[in-house]
C-alpha cells in the first residue's frame, strides 16, 4: 500500500492560487487516510524540487494547475525520476493543453468540436476574422485564463500588448450558445453530468473559483439521451488523448447537440470544484477519490 506521498502544488502559472487550495485539500484528505504526506510548493528551481523528492516518495499527487504543471513538463521530470504520479502522463497532458492539437484529435475521433481558426494578435486587431459572436482563447492555458467572448456590436478593444501575455498566436472559436455541461471521468467510466449555471458571461475563472460564482446542478436536467451521449463522448475524449486517472470534459449543449470545448487532465480539487462534487454524487467521498488516485498513480511506460 502507498504510504509516503508528496503533493505538488503552487507553481508559477496563472493558476497558482487555485493550485495551492487544491493541494491543501488533498494533503488534508490523504493525511486523514493515514498516509505520510509531504506538501511541496513548487518553485522555478528543479534542483530544489528534486531535493524535496528525496527520500523518494511512493507516489506524487500532482495538484499543479496550468502551464508547466499539467502540460507534460513536470510529468517528464517524474518519469525520469521513476516516481509514480497521479493524473495523465506526459503525452496526454501535453496534447490536452495544446488546444488546436487536441481539437484535431477529437474531430478525427468523431467528437463534435466548435469551428476555429488560429490567427495572430495583429490579425484580430485589424478586424473580425470570423463572424460574431466568437471566442478568443490562448492556445495553452487552463481555467478559462485569457478567454474572452466577442459579442455582436461590441466596440471595446479586444486586447492590447500589455493585456495579452499569452503569446503571438490566438485561437478564435465560434461561440456555441446553450447549456454549459461537464463530465468527470474516473479510470474508464464517466461519473455523471453536471450543468453549470452562472450569471456571468460564461464559466470564467471567477465563476469557477469564487464563492457564489456558479451553481452546479447534479445531475444535469437534460434528458437521458443527451446525458448518456455526453458521458460517452467524455470517455472517448479521455481515451483519444490517452488520459489516465481522473479527467474532466467540458461541453456546450445547443438544443440536443453537444460540442466538446476541452478536456482537463488536472481538474481542480478545491471546495467548489466540479470533480469532487460529481464523485460525491456518484457515492465516492473526497477522501476515497484522492486515495484512489494515489493508488492508481503510475509513470509512463
Amino acid at each position: 500500500m502507498t504510504r509516503h506521498v508528496a503533493v505538488l502544488m503552487g507553481g508559477w502559472s496563472a493558476e497558482r492560487e487555485v493550485s495551492l487550495v487544491s493541494g491543501a485539500a488533498v494533503v488534508h484528505a490523504l493525511g486523514n487516510a493515514g498516509m505520510d504526506v509531504a506538501s511541496i510548493d513548487v518553485q522555478r528551481d528543479m534542483g530544489a524540487l528534486m531535493t524535496r523528492l528525496y527520500p523518494r516518495p511512493d507516489a506524487v499527487f500532482n495538484a499543479l494547475h496550468g502551464r508547466f504543471g499539467e502540460d507534460g513538463c513536470v510529468q517528464g521530470l517524474l518519469d525520469i525520476l521513476d516516481i509514480p504520479y497521479t493524473h495523465s502522463g506526459l503525452l496526454a497532458s501535453a496534447l490536452a493543453m495544446d488546444k488546436p492539437m487536441a481539437k484535431r484529435l477529437f474531430a478525427d475521433a468523431g467528437i463534435p468540436v466548435a469551428e476555429h481558426k488560429i490567427v495572430t494578435r495583429e490579425e484580430i486587431l485589424a478586424g473580425d476574422v470570423m463572424e460574431r459572436p466568437y471566442v478568443i482563447k490562448p492556445l495553452n492555458e487552463g481555467s478559462s485564463v485569457g478567454v474572452h467572448i466577442v459579442p455582436e456590436g461590441a466596440n471595446e478593444p479586444l486586447f492590447n500588448d500589455t493585456g495579452w501575455p499569452f503569446g503571438g498566436r490566438v485561437m478564435v472559436e465560434k461561440f456555441i450558445p446553450g447549456l454549459e455541461l461537464t463530465v468527470a471521468v474516473m479510470g474508464d467510466r464517466a461519473l455523471g453530468v453536471t450543468e453549470i449555471k452562472t450569471g456571468r458571461e460564461f464559466y470564467d475563472y471567477d465563476a469557477k473559483y469564487a464563492d457564489g460564482g456558479s451553481q452546479h446542478v447534479v445531475p444535469a436536467d437534460i434528458g437521458p439521451d443527451v446525458s448518456e451521449e455526453a458521458m460517452r463522448l467524455a470517455v472517448l475524449a479521455h481515451e483519444t488523448l490517452g488520459c489516465r486517472g481522473v479527467s474532466r470534459a467540458d461541453f456546450r449543449c445547443d438544443g440536443d447537440k453537444l460540442y466538446l470545448l476541452e478536456i482537463n487532465t488536472q481538474p481542480g480539487m478545491t471546495p467548489t470544484s466540479l470533480v469532487p462534487e460529481q464523485a460525491d454524487y456518484a457515492g465516492i467521498p473526497f477522501q476515497e477519490l484522492v486515495v484512489w488516485m494515489v493508488e492508481n498513480a503510475e509513470c509512463d511506460a
